[in-house]
């Protein structure tokens, strides 16, 4: 049984990945935080933290942890000269700062598990370039060379990876899939022809936690349905 932190695990993704993970019989501490979360799930236990706090204390976790899932993010797509200054730095607090403070506080933890990874999340509009997308890919973009920053620094003993998703059906994205109209618009975009499922993000995240990706750190995994490197 493995321990694992996952901020953000009041939903979509992060809720998803808690209930997998657990069915897989690992010990998830999960944060949220605004909506007050509990679980019956024995596995699972939710924990209120606001990422933005000036401090964060981490101090519900056990002495080891196998990985950490940083989760939070936000989807604001605007014209650029719409957006002031502030909401990048708004995102950039949430979606990077954020997991740098997160980082830096628990390492010495996950120092001391021998399957020890990170996994971040970041967007296919980082290395596709999308009109509309400037907010979410400046933040994104610095996840991910975050990424390969902690993954050189922390080799070999933690092993650290991104996700970089497309259009996904949670409740984050929800404004952009409510009618069956932009659901099909949305999905003919993609060279496989549908959008994105939680499961189809967290079985990506099961695995790199897992000893099967032990070789693997410091990469940006597409998982897109084929639309940043496929044209058909």
């Amino acid at each position: 049984m493995a321990n694992y932190l996952i901020i953000g695990a009041s939903s979509g993704i992060g809720k998803k990945l808690a209930e997998q993970l657990s069915e897989s019989g690992h010990h998830i501490v999960g944060t949220y935080c605004k909506n007050e979360t509990h679980s019956n799930n024995p596995l699972i236990q939710f924990y209120p933290l606001n990422v933005l706090d000036e401090n964060i204390v981490f101090d519900f976790l056990p002495e080891i942890l196998n990985g950490i899932i940083y989760c939070p993010g936000s989807i604001n797509l605007r014209p650029f000269e719409r957006i002031k200054p502030t909401d990048f730095v708004d995102d950039f607090n949430l979606q990077v700062v954020g997991a740098i403070k997160t980082i830096q506080a628990v390492a010495s933890k996950l120092r001391k598990s021998d399957n020890a990874a990170i996994v971040f999340f970041s967007t296919v509009a980082v290395q596709t370039g999308l009109p509309y997308h400037t907010q979410v890919s400046v933040s994104k973009g610095a996840i991910e060379g975050l990424t390969k920053a902690l993954a050189a620094e922390y080799a070999p003993k933690i092993r650290v990876n991104c996700i970089a998703p497309s259009l996904t059906d949670t409740p984050l994205a929800a404004f952009l899939l409510n009618s069956e109209q932009k659901i099909e618009a949305n999905a003919q975009r993609h060279p496989l022809k549908r959008i994105g499922t939680t499961d189809d993000i967290v079985n990506m995240v099961e695995f790199l936690l897992s000893t099967k990706a032990s070789w693997i750190t410091g990469q940006i995994m597409h998982v897109d349905g084929g639309i940043s490197t496929l044209k058909i």
